[in-house]
C-alpha cells in the first residue's frame, strides 16, 4: 500500500524533502496571515497573494503561483496539509525532486487559470486559494500509474485512489464554497502532464 506512511519524522524528511518544503512554506504563510489580519479576512489575503479576478490585480500573475500556498482558515489548511503529507511522497520519490515539484506548480497552476475562467464566464468575483489544484494535480498524476503503469501500483492503493477520486468528485460539486474548476484542471493536467514527463524523460526506478 503505497499510501500508507511508515517512516519516522527522521526519514520522512529525507525521503521527501519537496513535500516537506511545501508543508512548510503552507503553515509558515498561514501563521503570516494569521498575525496580519486572519486568513479568512479577504484584505489579507489579496494583500499576500490570493488570486481574485478583479482589477488591478487581474494582470499580476505571480499570484497564479503564490495563491497555491495560502489557506482560508485552519480546517482548509489542515485538509489540504493532510492530503500532502500522506499521498504526495510516493509520487516524489517516483519522479525525484525536480520533475514533481514542476508537476505541482504546474498542476496548481492551471487549476487556478481554470478558476478564474470560469469565475469571468459566469461574472462572479472570486478570491481564490489553496493547494487542491497541485493536490489533484497529484491524483491526477496517480491515475496514470493506476491505468498505464499497473506494475507502479499495488490493488490496495488503486482502490484507495478510485476512492479518493469519487469521494473529491462528489464533494467538489455537493459542498458549497469549493472550487472544483481547480480540482478538474489540476486532475486533468496532472495526469497528461505525468504521462509525458516520463515519455520525454524516462520513469524513474521505483524505491
Amino acid at each position: 500500500m503505497i499510501f500508507l506512511r511508515y517512516e519516522n519524522w527522521k526519514s520522512y524528511l529525507r525521503f521527501y524533502p519537496v513535500t516537506c518544503l511545501i508543508l512548510l512554506i503552507n503553515i509558515v504563510m498561514f501563521i503570516v496571515l494569521t498575525v496580519q489580519g486572519g486568513s479568512q479576512n479577504s484584505l489579507t489575503l489579496i494583500r499576500y497573494g490570493a488570486l481574485i479576478n478583479e482589477a488591478p490585480f487581474t494582470d499580476q500573475l505571480w499570484r497564479y503561483v503564490s495563491a497555491i500556498f495560502l489557506h482560508a482558515g485552519f480546517d482548509h489548511l489542515l485538509f489540504n496539509s493532510f492530503a500532502i503529507l500522506v499521498f504526495a511522497p510516493p509520487l516524489e520519490r517516483l519522479l525525484g525532486s525536480l520533475r514533481y515539484v514542476l508537476l505541482y506548480l504546474v498542476t496548481g497552476i492551471v487549476g487556478n487559470v481554470m478558476s478564474i475562467a470560469h469565475y469571468n464566464m459566469v461574472a462572479e468575483t472570486t478570491i481564490s486559494v489553496g493547494a487542491s489544484g497541485a493536490i489533484y494535480g497529484i491524483y491526477g498524476a496517480f491515475l496514470y500509474v493506476a491505468l498505464f503503469q499497473r506494475s507502479f501500483m499495488d490493488d490496495a492503493s488503486r482502490k484507495t485512489l478510485y476512492t479518493l477520486l469519487g469521494f473529491g468528485i462528489l464533494f467538489s460539486f455537493a459542498v458549497a464554497n469549493i472550487n472544483w474548476t481547480a480540482h478538474f484542471g489540476g486532475l486533468l493536467s496532472g495526469f497528461f502532464l505525468y504521462g509525458l514527463m516520463v515519455r520525454l524523460t524516462g520513469q524513474r526506478k521505483r524505491h
